[in-house]
């Protein structure tokens, strides 16, 4: 029994036919390119900011877009503050370039506070990242949640005030203590600040009271009370304790104790025998 070939018109509808499968086939196969994130760029014209506080208090002032960079010492707490407002989106990059003496591993670590030093969660970047003892750089990195309008008084949901960043180590060999390092930092903000209230206004961005001291350039005077050319000053009643002190009610205690045993040996003492010559 012979069999026919197929013809050429047949052989032309079949790969026809199977073009689509494959074309679709070899999309499937065919891995996606994957984009990059952007990478967070200083604002133009933007000063540099040197310097950096070592407490809540003395954070030095950062704005969103302007580059930092700082020398310190390994162990030491870096701190720096910006604003958010509601819609904002805030991300915090750091670079840290490293000693190259280095006996160890070291962890490092960037924490963010808002204004009543809650601390606020990182929904991306490498938050607490490890650098070997070959590493001459570490990256560190957080994307902070949406900070919204208003929240509830029991939630810690991100409101609009200042923040605070905070830049250590964390865990390190103690013979790398102390040797230099160089901080860059920079905090980019995505999103609009000109939100709906979502059914509610925060009434005051949180930022905490920073009232600083006066300096007292006046010579104090003297307490009155008498004192000779020297300045030292003759009243001696600042050394008296005062009558409620325990140091005035074990004096008297120890006084009627002595007195108390010198009586009772008195009474109880027998009268010497007397020896017949």
């Amino acid at each position: 029994m012979r069999t026919r070939s197929a013809t050429p018109h047949a052989r032309l509808a079949a790969g026809l036919a199977l073009a689509p499968a494959a074309l679709l086939a070899g999309v499937a196969l065919t891995p996606a390119p994957a984009l990059a994130a952007p990478t967070p760029t200083p604002s133009p014209g933007a000063a540099t900011v040197t310097k950096a506080g070592t407490s809540f208090l003395s954070a030095t002032p950062v704005a969103a877009g302007q580059p930092v960079r700082v020398g310190a010492s390994t162990g030491e707490y870096l701190y720096w503050s910006f604003p958010a407002a509601a819609g904002e989106t805030h991300e915090i990059n750091a670079t840290v370039s490293l000693a190259a003496n280095r006996s160890g591993r070291s962890t490092w670590a960037v924490e963010v506070f808002d204004g009543l030093r809650r601390r606020q969660a990182c929904t991306a970047g490498a938050q607490t990242p490890t650098a070997d003892a070959s590493t001459s750089t570490v990256a560190i990195g957080c994307t902070l949640r949406r900070v919204r309008p208003w929240a509830e008084p029991w939630s810690a949901d991100p409101l609009p005030g200042t923040y605070y960043v905070r830049l250590t180590v964390v865990d390190l060999p103690e013979p790398d203590l102390g040797l230099p390092i160089d901080v860059d930092l920079l905090i980019s903000t995505t999103g609009d600040a000109d939100t709906s209230p979502e059914d509610g206004k925060l009434e005051a961005p949180l930022v905490p009271p920073t009232n600083a001291g006066t300096v007292l350039d006046a010579v104090p005077t003297p307490a009155p009370g008498g004192s000779d050319d020297d300045g030292w000053n003759l009243d001696l009643t600042g050394w008296l304790p005062e009558a409620g002190s325990r140091w005035v009610w074990t004096t008297a205690g120890g006084v009627l104790a002595a007195v108390a045993g010198v009586v009772g040996f008195a009474l109880t003492r027998r009268p010497g025998r007397r020896v017949a010559r």
